[in-house]
């Protein structure tokens, strides 16, 4: 493994680590619109890598196809979606400024499920990751360095306030700073894991590629709309996530297009 690809798996870790040392710096927990701009912001960027890094690659991948070149992506985005719904059943967690818990009934703190709630929605972000550098290491879909070093920039660029925003909380919830930035970088930890067995794997699911790269697409989907989304819109002024939604999309689709 090449040291280009080292770095591409490190980064959005160190994105979400160096987050949720903000915890160390800043006195205060962040405002709700603070909130509101960096849920919107990591959404932007989402939405863009699904589309650009991923759904694209996909169906250029299956042009073989004709006019049914769609249908890998299709295909793909759906098994994503109904992925990330199964484990939104199965792992208990707490959405950000919720009064109750989703999944299963088990006695966790409210902070520990914060933590898989963040968790969660980070396994589709290492997926594509991996993903996209599988292709990339086995030559399949002309995914070049840049383009996967790309969408690896543009979730770490995503993760820093996702890192924020789940220490920062924790901490004004009464947990130390070193514990609540412990939680902030073990919730990014699924990242890098997930990106390293999908490439360890990469032989093998090579001739999937199509299917897996939507698969990250619709898996990414399902979190913006179920969970950041709604997030970003609660309350007043809520227009604030909407700005950083589109800031992030463009700087998201800027670096796909400049580095890809």
């Amino acid at each position: 493994m090449n040291s280009s690809v080292v770095w591409g798996i490190a980064i959005p870790f160190i994105g979400t680590s160096a987050g949720a040392a903000c915890v160390f710096l800043m006195r205060k927990e962040l405002s709700r619109t603070i909130q509101r701009a960096l849920t919107g912001f990591a959404g932007g960027v989402m939405v863009a890598a699904s589309i650009w890094s991923l759904i694209i690659p996909a169906i250029e991948q299956s042009e073989h196809m004709g006019k049914f070149s769609f249908l890998p992506a299709t295909i793909g985005f759906w098994c994503g979606i109904l992925f990330l719904l199964f484990l939104d059943h199965v792992i208990p967690h707490m959405h950000m400024n919720a009064d109750e818990s989703e999944g299963p009934k088990v006695q966790l703190t409210n902070t520990t499920m914060m933590v898989l709630a963040v968790t969660l929605h980070n396994i589709p972000e290492g997926m594509a990751v991996g993903i996209v550098y599988a292709g990339y290491l086995t030559g399949q879909g002309n995914i070049s360095a840049g383009a996967a070093f790309a969408l690896a920039l543009g979730i770490a660029i995503q993760n820093f306030p996702e890192g924020a925003i789940i220490s920062m909380p924790l901490h004004a919830q009464g947990k130390s700073k070193l514990r609540s930035f412990r939680d902030g970088v073990l919730s990014g930890a699924v990242e890098p894991v997930g990106a390293v067995i999908t490439i360890l794997m990469a032989s093998v699911i090579a001739v999937a590629m199509p299917y897996l790269l939507s698969f990250a697409a619709g898996a990414m989907m399902y979190v913006v709309v179920e969970e950041l989304i709604p997030e970003m819109s609660e309350g007043e002024h809520s227009n604030i996530g909407v700005v950083f939604f589109s800031v992030g999309f463009t700087v998201m689709m800027a670096l796909d297009v400049a580095l890809g």
